[in-house]
């Protein structure tokens, strides 16, 4: 059964750092793609950072020089570090593996709240 649980969301000031960790089952985790998205209030679902089998990573232009994506094939999990935090960066957070098309999957975890506020 695939199963993602998000965590290390919280209120962070602007210009604020957060680490995000995203631990993955239920997937040959070494092999797949893995990304991260978000979900503001009354907007769709958007793609943050994604990272492919092979180490490499992408990034929404919005985020990019600011947020790090990593991964861990040995304890499957994946990281996000946000640097720099705007408001507009508040949002629910999800990981999710696969292509990086948030319309595209079937199942999301509960994903972990980051509010950047003063």
């Amino acid at each position: 059964q695939v199963q993602f649980v998000e965590s290390g969301g919280g209120l962070v000031q602007p210009g604020g750092s957060l680490r995000l960790s995203c631990a993955a089952s239920g997937i040959i985790f070494r092999f797949a793609t893995m990304g991260w998205y978000r979900q503001a209030p009354g907007k769709q679902r958007e793609v943050v950072a994604g990272i492919y089998s092979d180490g490499i990573a992408v990034y929404a232009d919005s985020v990019k020089g600011r947020f790090t994506i990593s991964r861990d094939n040995a304890e499957t999990m994946v990281s996000l570090q946000m640097n720099s935090l705007k408001p507009a960066d508040t949002a629910v957070y999800y990981c999710n593996s696969g292509s990086l098309d948030p319309a595209a999957k079937a199942y999301w975890g509960q994903g972990t709240q980051v509010t950047v506020s003063s």
